[in-house]
Order: C-alpha cells, then sequence, then structure tokens
C-alpha cells in the first residue's frame, strides 16, 4: 500500500510538472495549425483522471487552474485573459468580477479532471478499452471548452461583447459556438488520442509493475 500511494504521489507530481511545463514554455502547450491553435494544456489532467481516479484527477484539474491563474494575471497573452484574472477586476473595484473569474478559472478545470474518469469506468464496461479512452479524451476536453466559453458567456456576457465589436450581448453566445465547433472540436480529437494511446500505455505499465 506504501509503496502504491508513493508511485501515485510521483505520478501526480509528474503530471502536475507537465501541467506547468504546457503553460509557461513558450509553444509547447499549444500545437499551431493553419487555421486554430490546439491547446493540450488539459490532457494531463484528462489522462491523471482516468488513471489515477477522481481524487488525484480533482489535484491535477486544481493544478490547471492555478496555472491559468498565474499566467492571465501576471503574463497575459491576449485580452481573453481579463476573465481569468480576479486581480485584474479588484484593481477596478469589481469584486463580483473577480468571483466570476476564480468560477471560471477553477471549477471547469477541477470537473476535467473528474468527468473523464467515471466516463470511462461507465463505457469500459460496455465498449473496447480504446475506444472508452478516446470518448473519455472527448468527454474531458469538451468539459473544458463548454464550461470555460459558457461562463464567460453567462458571467460576463456585456463585457465579451464589447471585446468582440458585437453590439447584441445574444451575438455572444453564437461566437461562442463557433468556437467550440472550431477550436473546441479539434482540441477535443486532439486529447482524444492522446487520452487513448498515453493512457493505455500506462495501464499496460501499471500491470506489470
Amino acid at each position: 500500500m506504501k509503496n502504491k500511494n508513493l508511485t501515485e504521489f510521483v505520478e501526480t507530481s509528474l503530471l502536475i510538472a507537465i501541467i506547468f511545463l504546457l503553460t509557461f514554455v513558450p509553444n509547447i502547450g499549444y500545437i499551431p495549425t493553419p487555421l486554430i491553435n490546439i491547446t493540450i494544456i488539459h490532457i494531463p489532467v484528462i489522462i491523471g483522471s482516468v488513471i489515477l481516479g477522481p481524487k488525484k484527477g480533482a489535484i491535477l484539474g486544481l493544478a490547471f487552474g492555478v496555472s491559468s491563474f498565474i499566467k492571465n494575471t501576471f503574463f497575459p497573452s491576449s485580452a481573453m485573459a481579463l476573465f481569468f484574472s480576479p486581480l485584474s477586476h479588484i484593481s477596478v473595484g469589481y469584486y463580483l468580477g473577480a468571483l466570476y473569474s476564480l468560477v471560471i478559472c477553477f471549477v471547469p478545470r477541477i470537473l476535467v479532471g473528474v468527468l473523464p474518469y467515471y466516463g470511462y469506468v461507465f463505457l469500459k464496461k460496455k465498449l473496447p478499452d480504446t475506444i472508452s479512452l478516446f470518448v473519455s479524451g472527448i468527454l474531458g476536453s469538451m468539459t473544458n471548452t463548454i464550461l470555460v466559453m459558457g461562463l464567460i458567456g453567462v458571467l460576463f456576457n456585456s463585457e465579451y461583447a464589447k471585446m468582440l465589436g458585437e453590439k447584441a450581448v445574444n451575438g455572444v453566445f453564437y461566437l461562442i459556438g463557433v468556437t467550440i465547433a472550431t477550436n473546441g472540436v479539434a482540441e477535443a480529437v486532439a486529447a482524444a488520442i492522446f487520452t487513448a494511446a498515453i493512457a493505455k500505455a500506462l495501464f499496460k505499465v501499471k500491470k506489470s509493475l
């Protein structure tokens, strides 16, 4: 039992290190394509969820949220950083906005570390292991994309509309839908492929130990 706990601690620590590496080293956490940049930072969280379970997965999701908070607060690279940085709102006295940013920064990312595990446990009873892992990767990725973009649309509708140059706030949800259908789908496919390949290999290694 002690060896198992130590192994899981080391695995969790390594995945947290990978999350921060992907977040802060330029051009590693994103895959450039002719149309969009595909984010892969959430993939270690999904893999950890499936391999280590929902508790460790939630810790990895929390680490993802912390890395996002630090990056968007102290090293912002786009206007979207506003929605992930509570300090940006506190500095102008918008304390409710600071709370909204915390929700967006942490809640979806923690759930990314929880839902794939339950999805995998449910699916593997009915489907081949590779397909179960593939679908679990999609579930984790879309959890992140849909919740983050959806919460931005609900909690920062007016601010996002101004940022996009939209006169009608209802138009924000159309643009969010487009983002989910492009970036979101591409990221989900990448997450599915990596999760199926890496998690399956790790399962084999764990069985052989």
